[in-house]
């Protein structure tokens, strides 16, 4: 597999920047590669390139997912934490852009503002990738639904329920119901609800049936799979105690996910506050396909840069 950064760049900033062939082409991708990692194949597609990780958000998993993945396929991955790029504050996005770019064959983005990624891929010269906003998460969903693809063997008339914050994780999940047909519902408490216009534009595409719901019992009803986070992100903490107090009901427990069904699987994008948004005896249970979704970070994040480096 030869790749090559000599392009016009292709990014992956929203999960409708791929089409529904894409997507589907991407978990077939990450399926081959996930096999390969396995047997720890001679295969390695990011032969001497090289991934700049910019984080201005830290985060265990997508740091270890990334930097793990690309290393594995033949690449360097290279850390730059916040006292290393104060993105937006010390120097101008666009400045950081270009110059990294410059020096790197691709760049994943954890940050906290939405318009930063977006200025960041408007000015580099290689393909950047989303590893997460405030405003979305795509490539976790990516990951969550080729999870849910394995397990199931199909996407078929597919239910998937939310229970929690209308946040960036929902308004990814509501990207890819615009590309991939699937029911999907979102139980949150009033004024916690994703983002009109978001919800809006999913339902605009008569792909997927979307609701939002208050009630979480009855949101869970014949669900194939219960996703929950957690109800106060980071940047939110400030907010924890009013948030606790407003989605009192909302825990996936046991109780909740026996509401959903025999059958149902339990997903959480992780870190998990045990005790509050889910249990321990939901996450512990037979249900919980949590850790495969984890681990399918990587494959999937792989298969998406793959593909980025192989446009044009």
């Amino acid at each position: 597999m030869c790749l090559s950064r000599h392009f016009m760049s292709r990014h992956f900033l929203h999960i409708t920047d791929f089409t529904k062939q894409e997507i589907l082409a991407t978990f077939d991708l990450a399926q081959e590669l996930k096999a390969k990692f396995k047997v720890r194949t001679e295969d390695k597609p990011f032969k001497n390139m090289s991934l700049a990780m910019i984080f201005a958000k830290p985060s265990a998993r997508t740091r270890i997912s990334f930097e793990t993945g690309f290393f594995r396929l033949g690449g360097h991955a290279l850390y730059l934490g916040p006292n290393d790029i104060a993105i937006g504050q010390r120097e101008a996005v666009k400045d950081i852009a270009r110059v990294i770019s410059g020096y790197n064959d691709i760049i994943m983005a954890r940050l906290f503002d939405h318009a930063h990624i977006l200025e960041l891929a408007q000015y580099s010269k290689v393909p950047v990738v989303n590893g997460l906003t405030d405003f979305n998460h795509p490539c976790q969903i990516m990951a969550d639904m080729f999870t849910i693809k394995e397990h199931r063997g199909n996407l078929d008339h597919l239910k998937v329920t939310y229970v929690g914050d209308g946040n960036n994780i929902v308004h990814s999940w509501l990207e890819l119901a615009s590309r991939l047909p699937f029911h999907f519902v979102c139980a949150c408490p009033e004024g916690y609800e994703p983002k009109r216009d978001v919800v809006t534009e999913a339902k605009r595409a008569e792909l997927s049936t979307i609701e939002i719901e208050h009630d979480p019992f009855k949101a869970v009803k014949d669900a194939d799979v219960v996703y929950t986070d957690v109800w106060a992100s980071m940047g939110q903490k400030h907010e924890a105690a009013q948030r606790e107090k407003a989605f009192q009901g909302y825990q996936v427990n046991e109780a909740l996910m026996a509401a959903a069904g025999k059958g149902a699987l339990f997903m959480h994008c992780l870190p998990a506050e045990r005790g509050r948004e889910t249990t321990d005896g939901v996450m512990e249970s037979k249900a919980s396909i949590v850790f495969d979704e984890a681990e399918n970070r990587m494959h999937v994040q792989n298969a998406i840069m793959v593909k980025l480096m192989q446009h044009g």
